[in-house]
């Protein structure tokens, strides 16, 4: 095969050749904007996809709490659908297209999308520039065997050349859509067998915008401990910014992967769970670091005069800064509902609607975690059209927004059984909502973890070359993950 070469055939780096290299000229371990094509991020913070939790509704939660800790500066972040199959979207299944339903007032919309096949990926990318997608990126993460056993996820970088074909048709297809690509994946499939190296040249050459490293092989899944120094070696391995992902759960875990490795932003998966004011920490850790630095970005205006704004999102659409202008700050009006302004739950200081330092964490009462519940709870109404549906996605949530709470047994049990926003709040109406954020809820692992495989399902002799004999097949049913 020619113009892909394995890690095994190139040189290895030495230790002294592998010192952090950051992207874009920052200096080590700085909290910077990143750059991906024509979109800027003043907060590189990215809102990981996964499936079942990350639907418009839950990234509207998120992104709201992130523009509190910006100070209304946008986009806070980048905020990615679950991710959705290339062969549903390029048939235009109407389930698959339905998982694009944005969140209205997010100036970027971001997907990813899953396949295996280069034209499928293509005609995906195609149909996400057509309905005005801003953002691509590709999955090459997920561990999930149902993908892994068809070539796909996490399993698909170890053959080069489909890797490499799949970049270049991406790619290809977002140019007139002026659409950035990117992609994520992990170390490789095991320790034995990694690819991640591989996968950042190639992803350079391809013309890929950024990387996004789940610092865990495929075999590990979501288990044990994520090996951030593979991170930085993937950093002074390229020259386009790399977001490390993997074991992030507070805003300290995002400052000391930066400091460490280099990366030029982060990925948040699990550590969310519960906790969407965690986006506030890190939007406002990363908005007083460039203001510390002079990081302001400035545009000219399609007029031809200056002003403070944050982003181009789209051609011929400027995304201006809420903090001074007023007229738009309605799109955001939805976060008062934080502070208790639209619920029966109103608590007494709406301290989460205040500003919080990028040394502060956001230490909700437990009335402020009610409020949430409720706001995620009237978008998931939103989104499905269907309260009973709505709910019944909502279930899942509460034990992880309500944990170390002391709620009693009955309690807990009768919200995760909720079919109605009257029912949260019945059920909340009699707790003490001055009750502060229990300490143990804190910190650590959050959703699921499991064990780590003896083996990773993968097509018949999968390992043999790293070029692929035969074909694979995209199907319209996968699984988000990685």
């Amino acid at each position: 095969m020619t113009g892909v070469a394995a890690e095994s055939d190139r040189p290895q780096m030495s230790v002294h050749d592998r010192q952090r290299r950051p992207a874009s000229g920052q200096s080590v371990g700085e909290l910077r904007p990143v750059r991906l094509g024509r979109l800027v991020l003043p907060v590189p913070v990215i809102l990981a996809p996964m499936a079942g939790i990350t639907n418009s509704a839950y990234r509207q939660v998120c992104r709201e709490q992130a523009e509190l800790g910006s100070g209304g500066r946008r986009p806070a972040g980048l905020f990615t659908c679950e991710m959705v199959t290339a062969a549903g979207l390029a048939q235009r299944i109407p389930k698959t297209l339905a998982m694009l339903k944005p969140d209205p007032s997010d100036p970027i919309r971001s997907v990813q999308l899953y396949g295996v096949e280069p034209v499928t990926i293509s005609r995906a990318v195609t149909v996400c520039g057509d309905l005005g997608v801003d953002h691509i990126d590709l999955n090459f993460g997920c561990p999930v065997p149902k993908v892994t056993r068809k070539g796909g996820g996490g399993v698909l970088p170890w053959k080069l050349d489909r890797f490499q074909a799949i970049l270049k048709a991406a790619v290809r297809a977002a140019e007139p859509y002026d659409l950035p690509v990117t992609l994520k994946t992990r170390i490789g499939i095991d320790p034995g067998h990694e690819t991640l190296l591989d996968v950042g040249r190639i992803a350079q050459d391809c013309g890929i915008a950024a990387i996004t490293l789940h610092a865990r092989t495929v075999a590990q899944a979501y288990s044990g401990t994520a090996d951030w120094q593979r991170i930085g070696e993937l950093v002074a391995t390229v020259d386009l910014p790399v977001f490390g992902n993997g074991d992030v759960w507070e805003v300290e875990d995002a400052r000391r992967l930066v400091a460490e490795t280099g990366c030029a932003g982060v990925a948040i998966g699990r550590g969310c769970l519960g906790r969407p004011w965690l986006f506030r920490d890190l939007a406002a850790a990363w908005t007083e670091a460039s203001a510390d630095h002079g990081q302001a970005i400035r545009f000219d205006d399609p007029a031809g005069a200056q002003s403070d704004l944050v982003v181009s999102s789209a051609a011929g659409r400027v995304i201006p800064d809420l903090a001074s202008d007023q007229s738009v700050c309605a799109e955001t009006e939805s976060a008062d509902s934080l502070r208790g302004d639209t619920t029966s739950t109103k608590t007494a200081d709406g301290s989460l609607g205040s500003a919080v330092g990028a040394t502060d964490r956001v230490r909700p009462t437990l009335g402020e975690v009610v409020s949430m519940v409720r706001r995620h709870a009237e978008l998931l109404v939103d989104h499905f059209g269907h309260e009973a549906h709505a709910m019944a996605d909502l279930r899942k949530h509460m034990g992880w927004y309500f944990k170390g709470f002391p709620l009693g047994g009955d309690r807990r049990l009768a919200l995760s059984l909720i079919t109605s926003i009257a029912d949260i709040d019945r059920l909340t109406a009699d707790l003490d909502l001055t009750l502060p954020y229990p300490d143990d809820a804190q910190d650590g692992p959050r959703g699921r973890q499991g064990t780590a495989r003896d083996k990773v399902v993968m097509p018949y002799g999968w390992l043999d070359s790293r070029t692929l004999d035969g074909d694979l097949v995209d199907e319209v049913a996968a699984v988000s993950g990685g």
